[in-house]
Formats: structure tokens, sequence, C-alpha cells
């Protein structure tokens, strides 16, 4: 694979090209665009589909999310569009699907975006390293995403550090998870019901959408917000065709059984294994993977036809 890494073009990422393809996949998978988890998205996505892929990040190992500009999606755009890209897409998991899917409603070039375990708001930002001994803590007055230098309207945390960090913690311990959140936003919803300029606009997203998740996410109670995101739907004018795909198991890490192959050829059910229900259910969250697979490979070859 040959990467170019862009850092004063508008975005951080790196670009893999594809020789011969005009279609180009914007995916946000990793903490990093070159980190171990990129490269095997790039790998997997390059042989199944031969697309170019664009693989952004916040910046260098910058695993928070604040403030994060919605238009470094449309600098990549701009960047594809002068290697002679026609076509995009755009892939992002759990706090990235969220991103996809805001990106997607900003800018009509994305044709098809796939979310796996994303939210249906927006989300206050958080910041992760070390700090009072908590690896995570919410930003103060900072949202996720941003847009025109201005932050959007967001769900606030009704836990402030250290509290917040705690409470993570507490409910990970508890299930014997290796992270574990939906306590923390379900807290926060409760405490903050959600208002409608903190609603992702699904209904502006153009062409194919698919958007996957497990019942027994702990992160986040994905499933539901997907499903609030259908009846969001239904309620309103829009062109996209959304397909949503949810299975009883399969964890947070709803990724693709070849993504997951590619990642860790021996022992891909180490992924879920992670969580509780990823132990208790592995055969069930494999032939989740193995469906997700089959899900995202229709989704791309219909999109590329």
């Amino acid at each position: 694979m040959k990467k170019i890494k862009e850092t004063e073009k508008g975005f951080y990422g790196c670009f893999w090209p594809m020789e011969g393809s005009r279609n180009c996949m914007i995916a946000m998978l990793g903490d990093d665009c070159e980190d171990y988890m990129a490269r095997s998205a790039v790998k997997w996505m390059q042989k199944k589909f031969q697309v170019n892929v664009l693989t952004l990040s916040p910046g260098h190992k910058d695993y928070s999310h604040h403030n994060l500009p919605i238009e470094t999606v449309g600098a990549a755009i701009a960047y594809g569009r002068e290697q002679g890209m026609e076509r995009f897409a755009i892939v992002g998991a759990s706090t990235t699907a969220m991103f996809a899917l805001t990106a997607a409603s900003y800018y009509s070039d994305i044709t098809l975006t796939i979310a796996l375990s994303p939210c249906d708001f927006i989300m206050e930002g958080f910041y992760r390293g070390k700090r009072d001994g908590m690896e995570e803590w919410p930003g103060e007055g900072e949202s996720t995403l941003s847009w025109e230098g201005k932050p959007l309207p967001y769900l606030p945390f009704v836990y402030r550090h250290p509290e917040y960090g705690e409470k993570i913690k507490t409910q990970a311990r508890l299930g014997k998870d290796m992270a574990a959140s939906s306590w923390l936003f379900n807290d926060s919803e409760k405490a903050h019901p959600l208002k409608e300029e903190e609603m992702i606009k699904v209904e502006r997203i153009r062409g194919r959408v698919l958007m996957i998740g497990a019942s027994d996410d702990v992160l986040w109670e994905t499933a539901r917000y997907i499903r609030r995101m259908m009846k969001r739907l239904k309620k309103r004018d829009h062109t996209c065709r959304v397909k949503a795909v949810l299975y009883e198991h399969g964890t947070h890490f709803v990724f693709p059984e070849g993504m997951v192959k590619t990642m860790l050829p021996i022992g891909g059910e180490l992924i879920t294994r992670l969580f509780a229900a990823g132990r208790q259910y592995p055969k069930e969250c494999r032939q989740t993977r193995i469906d997700i697979d089959r899900q995202i490979s229709r989704a791309v070859r219909a999109w590329t036809r």
C-alpha cells in the first residue's frame, strides 16, 4: 500500500490510491489515520472493493473528540477531486459513526454512508489521556463537532470530571467489560431530554445509508438510536435509501469478519471477547461479523456499479 499523508489540506489523513478506480472511501476507523486498525481497514477494502481510501483522524495519535470541524471532510473530498475521484463514500464506527452520519448530512458529494454502532445525536466533546487517574473526561462547553467555527448543539454529559470517568470504570468493572458507558448516556438523556437541534439530520443524507448495530452494545444503546433514526426518516421527506441492520449479539465492535481477520488472522474473536457478551456468545458474534461482511459488500458493490 502506498500512502500520502496530508497535513496542509485542511484535514489530517492518509490517501491510499488504487490504480484504475475513481471511487473513494473516506474511512474514520481507528484512533489514527495510519494505525494498525486503519491500515487493516484499507487493506481489506482495497482487496475486496478495489477502491481508493482516504483515512482521517483528528490528529496524530489524538484520541480526543472535541469541536472537530465537519469541514475536514469537505477538505478531504476536495483533495479527492484533485486526485481524480468521482464518487465518495464515508464509513465510521462508534463516535466516528456519529461524525460520518453528520458529515454526510452536510455534503451531498457523499453517496454512500456506512455507520457502525452510531448514535443519533451529537454528544458533548471529550478528552482522552491521563488526568487525576482517569483516561477520559468531558469537555467544558465543547461539542464533539463544529461547523464554521461554532460547536454544534450537543447532549451534555450529566456527570463531570472525575465522576464521569468513575461511572465508566464502575460499569465496566461490574459488567466485566473492557469499556462500558451506557449508564452515562442514559442518565444524561434523562437529565437533559434531547432537543431537535442536537439530533443528526439523517434525512439530509444523499444516496445509500447502511446503519449497523447490536442490542448487546454496552457503550451506548445503538440499537435504540438506530430505531429512532428510522422512525425519524418515516416522518420526514428524504431521498436517501436507508437500510438498518440490527443484531442481538455483536457487541460495540460490529466490524465485518474480513476486516477482523485482516487485523487478527488468528483469534479474530478476540475483538468481541473484550466484552462479557462476546465471551458468552462467541459463535453468535462471529455469525454477526460474517453477515456484516455481506451487508457492507452488497452496499459497496451497489454504490460502485
